[in-house]
């Protein structure tokens, strides 16, 4: 099953579900607002994604953060960070055929298979 995890009114996530909807491509959305964040997750997305990939140091959320809280990341500073404001993951992770793969363009979704 392809997963498409994000937050609904993102621009970048409604480019990415238009683009799988025009090819034909069946997918479930996991918007993190409404059907929550786990740990769980989070860890799994983690563990093949890496933290540092996974953290989106151009959104708002992350400048509205203290320095405090952007200094010394870690993988446990940065999920805690992602788990309290799930903005601060970069949009959208797509899971396909056992990949995750972060962001959006048409070209890399292309080949995908």
């Amino acid at each position: 099953m392809t997963k498409l995890y994000g937050i609904k009114n993102c621009d970048t996530i409604k480019r990415a579900r238009r683009w799988l909807e025009q090819n034909g491509i069946d997918y479930q959305f996991h918007d993190y607002r409404v059907d929550g964040l786990s740990p769980e997750l989070l860890n799994i997305l983690e563990s093949k994604l890496g933290w540092d990939a996974m953290l989106n140091r151009r959104s708002t959320s992350w400048r509205q953060l203290s320095d405090s809280d952007r200094q010394n990341l870690d993988s446990d500073t940065a999920k805690a960070l992602m788990l309290s404001q799930p903005t601060l993951i970069k949009r959208p992770v797509l899971e396909y055929n056992d990949r995750l793969i972060i962001g959006f363009s048409p070209e890399l979704y292309r080949n995908l298979s």
